[in-house]
């Protein structure tokens, strides 16, 4: 059953700021040689919402997919490159997910298999695209609308904006309770899916790819605490809210 991990890493002094940007054009040689690693992405981070063109210098990710949670475990733990990563960071957190749908095409394909499985309890989704370069201005005067609203609702429980190139290669990874709130989030008369709408008629993005998750477990601390984001009562979102900030 297809595994797929997002770490964040958040690292505090310049030096490990600037180790960590140099990572981006790097370790990607050392990660795709990491055994069991499928589709792995390198990616930054930003400091609003959702799509953000704003990066933050302190947080970055990597997204990968395995064949299952124990072979990505034994390579986070095991390898050296995962070890570098942890050794400069200050903080790291792992959230591990099965895929439950994808549509769309990252860099040309899907990295993600479907599994069968029920979405009964909290469900991740993550929201890519490519912007157009040519297209790109007329996105961002979309894209305040679009983070407004997934801040302001007031069911998610995690959320973060990363990308592999700050203004034209972006996502959004959030969590919610069920998949009704998050279905509600989404609905066609809300004002996520208008400004979102709009963008696909306006044909600025060159691909996009959306995704939802089963949220297996979360190893780690984000903001000095652990997010329960598998199952527990949902008991507010001030901790999330801080803990993704």
């Amino acid at each position: 059953m297809q595994s797929v991990t997002l770490t964040l890493y958040r690292f505090g002094s310049t030096r490990a700021r600037l180790w960590a940007l140099l990572q981006m054009a790097t370790a990607r040689f050392a990660l795709r040689a990491v055994r069991g690693i499928g589709t792995v992405k390198l990616c930054g981070s930003g400091v609003g919402e959702g799509f953000t063109p704003i990066p933050d210098t302190a947080v970055y990710a990597i997204l990968a997919t395995w064949p299952d949670h124990d072979t990505a475990r034994r390579a986070m733990f095991g390898t050296a490159v995962f070890r570098r990563y942890t050794a400069m960071s200050d903080e790291r957190m792992t959230v591990f997910l099965t895929p439950a749908s994808a549509r769309g095409t990252w860099d040309g394909q899907n990295p993600f298999t479907p599994q069968d499985i029920a979405l009964d309890g909290p469900v991740a989704a993550l929201t890519r695209a490519t912007v157009k370069l040519s297209r790109a201005r007329r996105f961002w005067r979309h894209e305040p609308a679009i983070s407004r609203a997934i801040g302001q609702d007031p069911n998610v429980l995690f959320k973060i904006g990363i990308g592999e190139l700050p203004l034209v290669r972006q996502a959004t990874f959030s969590v919610w309770p069920d998949t009704a709130s998050m279905a509600n989030f989404a609905r066609a008369d809300g004002p996520h899916a208008s400004a979102i709408r709009a963008v696909r008629e306006g044909g600025l993005f060159r691909e996009d790819l959306y995704a939802r998750f089963r949220v297996d477990a979360v190893e780690g601390t984000w903001g000095g605490v652990t997010p329960d984001l598998t199952g527990a009562p949902h008991t507010g979102t001030n901790q999330m809210k801080v803990a993704a900030e």
